[in-house]
């Protein structure tokens, strides 16, 4: 997994197919789901 950081939004692809697609979060959804990560809760979002 490869993580980017463009002016506010947070990109994601998976390093082992680089020219597939990617998830692109917002701030305010990064940090939603993060915290949701660290809670060991990701399917809550």
């Amino acid at each position: 997994m490869e993580i980017g950081f463009a002016r506010a939004t947070v990109l994601i692809r998976d390093s082992k197919n680089p020219d597939g697609p990617a998830l692109t979060f917002g701030p305010a959804a990064w940090k939603r789901f993060l915290g949701a990560v660290k809670a060991g809760f990701p399917d809550t979002m």
